[in-house]
């Protein structure tokens, strides 16, 4: 008897010589054969298919963190219905080797390995007469490289510049390092050089270039080298365009005030490039660019997808002539549909971007264009076919340019950043079309690298101190440390006093925090208030120095007039006994009529406290929001404030609550106050209990700005916060900070202490 399983197995052996056999009838025509995935299996590893087997299809082969694919990344399905390369080796996920690093010179290494992988740890010393620089010990990482920094045993002593070293698993040619001398870099075996494999000696006493590495083909960039290499550099450029009162960082190189910066950016859609890879691109150039608009400069965008041909984004043209904006632009992005082109023209991207120049240019004059900083990022991997090389065209950009002038004095206005992307990288033709100064230009990306993440992190926060409101606009996780990133002013007030309470509040500056004076009581001292905002490990609970409500505050003020309660001016200031540390989760919110958001709301000139009501608060009907304490930590109410025609019908509403016998309810609720809540035209969040003192915002592009705090309502729906719709009468009436800005002033504002840095108050 013959068992099923053989008759299976000659089944598909028939089968597969049948399917063979049509393809290489097929081929003769337009029909194209699929292929199979016959021993395409890789060992500690899984592998994904971009278009399933269809031809075209590209199978990329995935390994846990330390390991890589080998002998192959990826695969591609071919017309003929079959890999390329062919599964002929076993597939199998190796561990990462990290470059031989006993390369050092007049120092030794230990332990002294044939190879050395992931997790190896080495020490270094030197020989007698030598001093180390660099670290002593270092540990092979998962991405390929060396922790630390490259040991170098040298006595410089009479030398112009430094001992540059030797990389791991490189060889250095020169050993004097006097003014002009050289030094000269290659890799050894199957590693390639990344940075300059030659630097010289200048009289400054500094290398020309950028320290070289070896990687192998699968060494990548970390998330974190991104965002530290080139965050720092963006920054750079945009602190340098910042206009002289707007101080962000100690190290401000400044130029004209009539500087532009003009930025490139061109993602690759081409075959060789997944649909993920492309999503990747696009999301980090979004996140980039609503970065970029925290800050005051303004740059002009050149967007554009590529392949055979150029997909137009937008044209700088129409950003210099002001008929596009930034959030158009994002909305283009994000609808991008990728169409079914062919081929990769590399330079006919950089000749858009030289005939975009060469148009600005001619336009403005050589004066003007002195004056224009550019930036190219390019997303790609590097494999054109078509079009030629675009070094000479990246040559001609240069010299535009830098004018000609090949002192380097001009270097740091143009910058090309290149992010490989894709399995394979084309590393040869890709790093000579970098440019610029200040560190790494090139980037070799893991195909699963969250550039979204990376690029949001791009800029270091606590170097901009005087920029409000910013914060993250979407949470990667749903905990408490992306809550801090999307809300990163926002704070817990808890009073131990004779009535304990618990409230919100918002970090104003540094060392303020706002909430509603009704949290307190007359006898409640500083001793009994704390405040929670994490922005350090450890450091969550704030002590508190004063307690200062507004001096019109009086909740009985009204009793004879038959308010019971009476929440006018129910703000109050909190004093902490120290500033906080300014980062990415713990940052001041912006508040009416300052400097400060006059800048996050790109109001040029000398703005007045009225235009930012006009701009914040401008309809009848203003989407505003606040927070609700719910796991982890808070959640985000949506409301509409109705303001004028809509602001009676609202405001008629509070005769209905408890303890007022008034029959006219302004006052109750005095011009002081914004009104939420009810259901109609839209169903309202209703505020809970606990949600006092929150404040209530309005995200403008990447800023926040607080217009109002929660103070009172018609009905408690809630009592332990989370999200909760209003009824047709419960209203919500929270204190336009708009109406509070003398008695804001006269603390935050006051420059005759020297306790706190005040904020700067617009003059009206």
């Amino acid at each position: 008897m013959v068992s099923s399983s053989r008759i299976n197995m000659e089944a598909f052996v028939h089968w597969s010589w049948l399917a063979a056999l049509l393809c290489l009838f097929c081929m003769g025509g337009e029909v194209r054969c699929d292929c199979t995935e016959e021993n395409v299996q890789i060992n500690g590893g899984y592998y994904t298919l971009t278009k399933k087997l269809d031809q075209g299809s590209k199978l990329v082969y995935h390994c846990p963190e330390g390991y890589y694919p080998h002998p192959h990344f990826y695969r591609a399905c071919q017309p003929s219905g079959t890999w390329d390369p062919e599964p002929a080796a076993q597939q199998q996920c190796k561990l990462v080797q990290c470059p031989n690093p006993t390369v050092i010179k007049n120092g030794f290494v230990t332990p002294h390995l044939e190879r050395y992988f992931v997790s190896n740890v080495t020490t270094y010393a030197c020989h007698a007469g030598y001093a180390l620089r660099g670290s002593s010990s270092r540990t092979c990482l998962p991405n390929g490289k060396w922790s630390g920094r490259t040991p170098i045993c040298s006595h410089d002593s009479g030398n112009t510049c430094a001992d540059p070293g030797v990389p791991p698993g490189a060889s250095r040619r020169g050993d004097t390092f006097g003014v002009d001398d050289k030094v000269k870099y290659a890799c050894s075996g199957d590693l390639f050089l990344v940075g300059s494999s030659e630097r010289v000696c200048q009289d400054s006493g500094y290398w020309t270039g950028t320290e070289p590495a070896c990687y192998y083909k699968y060494t990548h960039d970390t998330a974190l080298e991104v965002s530290e290499a080139f965050g720092g550099a963006i920054m750079d450029t945009l602190t340098k365009l910042q206009p002289p009162d707007d101080v962000q960082t100690e190290r401000i190189i400044r130029i004209s005030q009539n500087g532009t910066l003009n930025i490139y950016i061109a993602m690759d859609i081409s075959p060789s490039i997944t649909e993920d890879e492309v999503n990747m691109s696009s999301n980090a150039v979004v996140t980039l660019i609503k970065k970029i608009t925290s800050f005051v400069v303004s740059p002009n965008y050149e967007i554009v997808f590529f392949s055979s041909k150029i997909h137009e984004v937008v044209n700088i043209v129409d950003f210099l002539d002001g008929t596009v904006t930034v959030s158009s632009v994002i909305d283009d992005l994000e609808k991008f549909q990728r169409a079914g082109h062919t081929g990769t023209n590399l330079n006919l991207v950089f000749k858009t971007f030289e005939e975009r120049m060469a148009f600005i240019k001619q336009r403005g004059g050589d004066e003007r264009f002195k004056e224009h900083r550019h930036v190219i990022i390019l997303f790609t991997d590097g494999a054109y076919n078509m079009g030629g090389s675009p070094a000479p065209t990246v040559e001609r950009i240069k010299n535009m340019v830098y004018m000609n002038q090949n002192d380097g004095s001009r270097d740091e206005f143009l910058d090309i950043y290149v992010f490989g992307i894709g399995t394979v990288l084309y590393d040869d033709d890709l790093q000579p079309l970098t440019a610029g100064t200040g560190g790494h230009h090139y980037f070799r990306l893991k195909y699963d690298t969250n550039l979204h993440e990376t690029f949001d992190e791009i800029i270091d926060e606590s170097k901009v101190v005087g920029l409000c409101g910013l914060h993250r606009d979407y949470e990667l996780t749903d905990d408490r440390v992306s809550k801090q990133k999307r809300y990163p002013w926002m704070a817990f007030v808890f009073v131990q006093g004779e009535s304990p309470k618990k409230c919100l509040g918002s970090l104003v500056a540094p060392n303020f925090v706002l909430t509603a004076a009704h949290c307190f009581q007359f006898t409640d001292l500083p001793k009994d208030v704390t405040v929670e905002i994490e922005d350090r490990p450890g450091s969550r609970v704030k002590k508190v120095k004063k307690i200062t409500p507004h001096p019109n505050y009086n909740v009985k003020a009204r009793v004879d007039q038959g308010v019971a309660e009476f929440y006018d001016f129910d703000i109050a200031l909190i004093q902490l006994e120290e500033a906080v540390q300014i980062s990415s989760q713990t940052r001041p919110i912006c508040i009416p009529c300052t400097q400060e958001t006059s800048n996050a709301l790109k109001l040029s000139g000398a703005s007045t406290c009225q235009q930012q009501e006009e701009l914040l608060l401008k309809t009848h009907r203003e989407r505003l929001s606040f927070l609700t304490r719910a796991a982890p930590l808070v959640q985000e109410k949506g409301v509409f404030a109705k303001l004028g025609d809509s602001r009676n019908s609202c405001i008629s509403k509070a005769l209905m609550a408890p303890g007022i016998t008034a029959t006219d309810p302004r006052l109750a609720v005095t011009d002081s106050f914004l009104c939420t809540g009810g259901i109609n035209g839209h169903r309202d969040h209703i505020a809970c209990k606990g949600d006092a003192g929150g404040a209530v915002f309005k995200n403008y592009e990447q800023r926040t700005i607080q217009v109002g705090l929660v103070s009172w309502g018609t009905q408690e729906l809630c009592s332990s916060g989370g999200l909760k719709d209003s009824n047709e009468d419960s209203r919500d009436f929270h204190i336009n900070l708009f109406r509070m800005v003398p008695f804001l002033k006269s603390i935050l504002g006051n420059d005759d202490q020297d306790d706190y840095a005040p904020l700067k108050f617009l003059s009206d």
